[in-house]
């Protein structure tokens, strides 16, 4: 089946071919948000129907989305907006609709986060907020989010319930231990494939791979792949493949697109590693899966700039904190094939990554205190958070 672009050239209606996907571009009516720039050549990832309209929009929407909102807890979710007592809200903020805020290739109103309404939007619906709060007055809705305090969707971090419990919280813990990850029971280690390579093999020895018994065709697979994709690491480890799918490394192979690379990147890098595929194995060198590399010599290998260097000179990695200490979090996952829980990482990196509050509950509290880790987060760049803060914290306290 053929599709017409209006250039006097047809392409296949599904239009998942990578080869093809270039040759989109001329067709994009402005600049992408950073969040879906790597994905902006496979249209139909969110253009799913051209004749859905909003509704097919927003089934796209959730495609992605609806679980992390899910496990949020959403603030703001559906049936909040369906109620029939809050019908006179929908007719200002239709809300059951991601594209009333999120709107694509409009760079000229969109913020950060992909918003493209105005930021004083929480008006809408709480204009007497001031009336109800008294620590609210004075406060203009445009500093609802600028301040830390308020996130639409996800405000788990500064619940009040959350911040009365930790008041008190020192900057610094006494303990500070990152939960520590639970692989499978080990096995005996298996004898490795003939005729393999004697340098692959030593490799292959210190890994934990060699103690679960998965020896060389374990990866490579029966007929023999030269170059195993994520499909076989995704044997054992599904839910990190999950995860590293869903995140900005990921994301494009998702979408049927080829690999990111550092090249594509909105954020600065190292002209070497420009057209570096990534993958499994682009932070796990194939062989050795070294985890401690993957933690922090991996990402360097990439990226670069103040974030970079501001790292290499800070407390935390004269610690041992490394990047994926807070960038790749450990979380809690339900093995329902063992029937058990576990402790892995989670490789969806854009899970922490903006709004900078998502960093709060699975990193900065296994060091820090609460009233430190908003601080930091916040850079000192927004003058009415200690404002704010103080506001919150003194009313909490008139309530013990």
């Amino acid at each position: 089946m053929l599709g017409y672009l209006g250039t006097g050239l047809f392409y296949p209606a599904s239009a998942g071919s990578a080869l093809l996907a270039p040759g989109r571009a001329f067709l994009l009516p402005g600049r992408t948000t950073h969040g879906h720039h790597q994905i902006e050549l496979a249209c139909e990832s969110c253009h799913s129907s051209p004749f859905g309209g909003k509704q097919a929009m927003q089934k796209a929407c959730e495609g992605c989305h609806a679980a992390e909102l899910k496990e949020a807890n959403d603030t703001h979710p559906l049936r909040k907006f369906t109620d029939p007592r809050n019908a006179d809200r929908l007719e200002k903020l239709d809300a059951t609709l991601c594209v009333t805020c999120h709107v694509e290739h409009r760079p000229g109103i969109t913020t950060a986060m992909g918003l493209s309404l105005p930021r004083d939007l929480c008006f809408h619906c709480h204009a007497e907020i001031a009336e109800d709060r008294p620590s609210h007055a004075g406060m203009g809705f445009e500093t609802c989010n600028s301040a830390g305090c308020h996130k639409f969707h996800d405000n788990r971090a500064l619940y009040e319930d959350f911040l009365a419990k930790h008041l008190d919280d020192p900057p610094l813990l006494v303990s500070r231990i990152l939960p520590a990850r639970k692989l499978p029971e080990q096995k005996p280690v298996p004898v490795p494939d003939a005729k393999a390579n004697p340098a692959v093999v030593r490799d292959w020895l210190e890994t934990a791979h060699a103690k679960a018994g998965v020896n060389c065709s374990g990866c490579h697979g029966t007929p023999w792949q030269e170059r195993p994709t994520q499909a076989a690491c995704k044997e054992c480890h599904a839910p990190e493949v999950k995860g590293f799918l869903a995140g900005k490394h990921g994301m494009r192979i998702a979408a049927g697109l080829p690999p990111m690379t550092p090249a594509l990147a909105r954020r600065e890098m190292r002209s070497e590693a420009g057209h570096r595929a990534l993958g499994c194995t682009s932070c796990h060198a194939a062989h050795r899966f070294d985890t401690q590399k993957a933690a922090a010599k991996a990402c360097v290998g990439c990226h670069r700039g103040p974030h970079i260097e501001d790292y290499a000179k800070s407390a935390h990695a004269a610690n041992g904190v490394t990047c994926a200490s807070c960038h790749l979090p450990r979380v809690e996952w339900h093995d329902e094939d063992l029937g058990v829980k576990r402790i892995l990482v989670q490789h969806n990196q854009s899970e922490t990554l903006e709004p900078s509050e998502k960093m709060i509950r699975p990193v900065c509290l296994h060091c820090h205190g609460l009233g430190f880790s908003i601080d930091a987060l916040a850079g000192r760049k927004v003058a009415s958070l200690d404002m704010v803060r103080k506001r919150l914290l003194t009313r909490e306290r008139s309530r013990k």
